[in-house]
Parts: C-alpha cells; sequence; structure tokens
C-alpha cells in the first residue's frame, strides 16, 4: 500500500471519529446490527442482481491490485527499454532471449519474446493493443461494480431509516423511545454515506487513477518493443519513449540517467 492511500484512509476515517467525539458522542452508540444487515447485505444483493455472481467475486483483484500494488517508474521502465536497444544494437536482437529473465515486467517479456521469434511487426502491435485493451475492460468493469455499490449503499441506508422511522411512529405511545428511535432510524443512511464515501466511492476512483497510470506503461513499453525491433538507434528509442511522459519527470531522467 503506498502512501498516498494511508495518509487518505487516515484523515477520512479521522475526519468521521474527530466528528464524534467533538460532538460528544461515542463510537458504541453508532453501532446498530440491524441497520448492518441492511445496508451490507441490501447493496450485496442488489450489486448482485446487476452483474453476474462471478464478476462480483472476482472484484476484490481489481481492488487489492489498485490499492496494494505500488505503482510502476515510467522512467525506470524506459530506462531498461533503451539498455534492451543498446543490447539488441551492439549484440543483435537475438541476445534479448539472456536478458528475459531479469526482465520485470510480463509485457515486455511477451513483447520481446515475440520479437526475437521474429514475429510480424503488425501481429506484434496488434497483439499488445488488444492486451492493453483487455486489461482497461478489466478495470473498467471493476470501478463500475464499485460505482454501483456506491450508488446502492446510500440508498439502503435510506432504506433503513424509513424503516426505523415507520416502526418508530408506531410506538408514538412511548415518547421515551421517540429520541433513541430517531438515532437508530439515522445510522442506516450514516453506514451507507461511508460506505460510498470512504470505501467503495475512493476505490473506484483509484481503480481509475490505477489504469490510466498502467495504460501509459504498457504504451510506452509497446513502443519500445516496436522501436527496439524496428533496430532503432538507443537514443532515438529514448527519444522517442521520453515524449510520453511530462516535461518535468523527462528531466528528472535525463538528470538521473547523466549521473
Amino acid at each position: 500500500m503506498d502512501i498516498g492511500t494511508v495518509v487518505g484512509l487516515v484523515l477520512a476515517v479521522g475526519a468521521v471519529l474527530a466528528g464524534i467525539f467533538l460532538g460528544g458522542g461515542s463510537i458504541g452508540s453508532l453501532f446498530d446490527v440491524t441497520s448492518v444487515f441492511v445496508v451490507l447485505f441490501g447493496t450485496i444483493g442488489a450489486t448482485v442482481l446487476a452483474y453476474p455472481l462471478g464478476r462480483v467475486l472476482s472484484i476484490h483483484k481489481v481492488v487489492m491490485k489498485a490499492v496494494f500494488v505500488k505503482p510502476v517508474d515510467t522512467g525506470e521502465v524506459i530506462a531498461d527499454l533503451v539498455r534492451y536497444a543498446e543490447i539488441a544494437r551492439r549484440e543483435g536482437i537475438l541476445a534479448l532471449e539472456n536478458y528475459i529473465e531479469e526482465m520485470k515486467d510480463e509485457f515486455i517479456v511477451r513483447g520481446v519474446k515475440m520479437a526475437v521469434d521474429g514475429t510480424d511487426p503488425e501481429l506484434i502491435q496488434q497483439i499488445m493493443e488488444t492486451e492493453l485493451d483487455a486489461m482497461q475492460d478489466r478495470h473498467a468493469q471493476g470501478k463500475a461494480i464499485l460505482d454501483t455499490i456506491s450508488k446502492y449503499a446510500p440508498a439502503f441506508g435510506m432504506i433503513g431509516t424509513l424503516l426505523g422511522l415507520i416502526f418508530m411512529l408506531s410506538n408514538m405511545d412511548d415518547p421515551s423511545k421517540i429520541g433513541p428511535g430517531m438515532a437508530v432510524a439515522l445510522i442506516t443512511t450514516l453506514y451507507g454515506a461511508m460506505m460510498a464515501n470512504i470505501i467503495t466511492g475512493p476505490i473506484a476512483d483509484r481503480i481509475s487513477a490505477r489504469n490510466t497510470e498502467e495504460v501509459l506503461v504498457k504504451t510506452v513499453i509497446a513502443a519500445g518493443v516496436m522501436s527496439i525491433q524496428s533496430g532503432d538507434n538507443p537514443r532515438v528509442v529514448e527519444s522517442k519513449l521520453l515524449t510520453y511522459i511530462p516535461p518535468a519527470q523527462r528531466l528528472a531522467f535525463e538528470v538521473k540517467e547523466a549521473a
């Protein structure tokens, strides 16, 4: 888990806890089994109705990758590809087969293997673009499920609140139960809002950000592999790949390489 995820989670949870304690409340007073049941299982049920069960059950894979996997440094990827271009230029492209085991990214491995095997350049590009599209589709599906949960959780929170109000109004003959009943009724709305805005909503946005990062890295890799196969000079390969990153990162890369 990277530092940004930790900081964001601490700030979000800390804000809620601060609101509880500064408001004179306690964590125990905000726990209600019935409310948890309505929001949690109601949201899960609605999500399973909206999507195939297999896709819902596999959502954790996308979540784990988005939250816990450290982003890849595009500069390091470019440096590796330039080094492979130097090897291919000096020893021939077949020599790259000896370096496959040390390659960090499976996408690079697949591209280099196809290049070493003499696969047609257009076919290599087509295969790599297809894999890139498939990855984006997986990320989009995962984000869509989390967005759906973010939509349904507050709705079931409101359903629980309405149920609580109905039950409270049915006991209007006992004024002592009105206040506690209203508090419990509102807890379900709180659960739904917290679930959507602290958990599923931010994770869905994180998946989108991770997707952008991965698309950039894999686009750079595809361009690098195609350039290596065409026999471009390593400096030409470097110049081509640096155009994919912002000027600030480009300058940092050049400084690092010069050092």
